[in-house]
């Protein structure tokens, strides 16, 4: 039976709007607020929603790049949101993050070999020629090859600089790889290269993924479970398959019907849901459920009080008034 590897237990990341002469807090910008979920040992867990709903700054805090405001981030059953550094520094080789931006997140300065290499010398790990050929090792395993060592980051095309990442990310040999959008900013033909190699690495390493995508057919094909995110909280989160055929929160089911049918696969129509008006401001959210200014199904309970985020059925949770399954 598998066993939770990251429990996030009420997290709060609130970032302060500052005016006037004192610089104080005027109000706060809720970028995450009250989000809990378990991710399973060897599982993936997709993170879907529009952009500004949370989901980059829920992976940074959960891999402490940034400090949350509440709640508990659990790796292994331990809390690691109370760690120093000097902790934090022995969890860090279990927990990786790759970024969204594969050039902006490699040093333009330094070689691809000193930039994958920087960690495994950071932790002590071997001397000078064992941290080489572990180098060589890793570009090889990601599909490049080890003469790449000497070049810089812009002699590459996008694909491989994230590959570069992917590589640097599993240089300690981490159980937990948060992907942070790790393929938003390359080209489409070099998308699926990419999910497939997370993919092959996955089974031959044993790794869990946190995976946060804009694109569902995305988040659909490597997902075991989903997470849907609403303006800084999870509305409804399942297994995959059960999510995609019967979304259960309004919100699920406008932002599945734009993904696109191709026709030979399936005949039938699906009707597209049009969201009316914008996102509400994270800095003012709407009192009740944050979905209610653009939900076609609310009711005055829903603009009053909001839903909790329970489990409707095993496995199935989802935070609506009137659930839609």
């Amino acid at each position: 039976m598998k066993t939770p590897i990251l429990e996030v237990k009420n997290l709060k990341k609130y970032y302060p709007v500052k005016n006037g002469f004192f610089s104080r807090a005027s109000s706060w910008v809720k970028a995450v607020d009250d989000v809990s979920f378990t991710v399973m040992e060897g599982e993936t867990l997709g993170i879907v929603g529009e952009s500004g709903c949370g989901k980059s700054t829920l992976a940074r805090n959960i891999i402490r790049l940034q400090d949350p405001t509440e709640g508990q981030v659990l790796y292994e059953g331990k809390d690691i949101t109370r760690y120093n550094e000097s902790k934090l520094r022995k969890v860090r080789r279990d927990m990786q993050i790759i970024f969204q931006d594969p050039y902006a997140s490699l040093n333009p300065k330094h070689k691809i070999g000193e930039i994958i290499g920087e960690s495994l010398r950071a932790q002590g790990e071997g001397n000078a020629k064992e941290r080489r050929e572990r180098v060589e090792w890793l570009l090889e395993k990601v599909g490049l090859e080890s003469r790449h060592m000497s070049r810089y980051a812009h002699e590459f095309s996008g694909g491989q600089r994230q590959r570069i990442g992917i590589a640097r990310a599993l240089a300690l040999n981490p159980k937990l790889v948060v992907c942070d959008e790790p393929i938003s900013a390359l080209d489409v033909s070099v998308q699926s290269q990419v999910i497939n190699l997370l993919q092959d690495l996955q089974d031959e390493f044993g790794l869990t993924y946190l995976f946060i995508a804009h694109d569902l057919s995305v988040v659909r094909h490597i997902s075991d479970r989903v997470a849907v995110m609403y303006l800084g909280k999870i509305v409804e989160l399942g297994r995959t398959d059960e999510v995609y055929h019967n979304p259960a929160h309004p919100y699920t089911q406008a932002l599945l019907s734009a993904i696109p049918i191709p026709e030979p696969v399936e005949q039938r129509k699906r009707e597209r849901i049009i969201l009316q008006g914008d996102v509400p401001s994270p800095i003012n959210p709407p009192s009740g459920c944050r979905f209610h200014t653009r939900c076609p199904l609310a009711t005055e309970k829903c603009k009053s009080e909001e839903p909790k985020f329970e489990e409707k059925q095993e496995g199935r949770w989802v935070a609506c008034h009137y659930p839609l399954n």
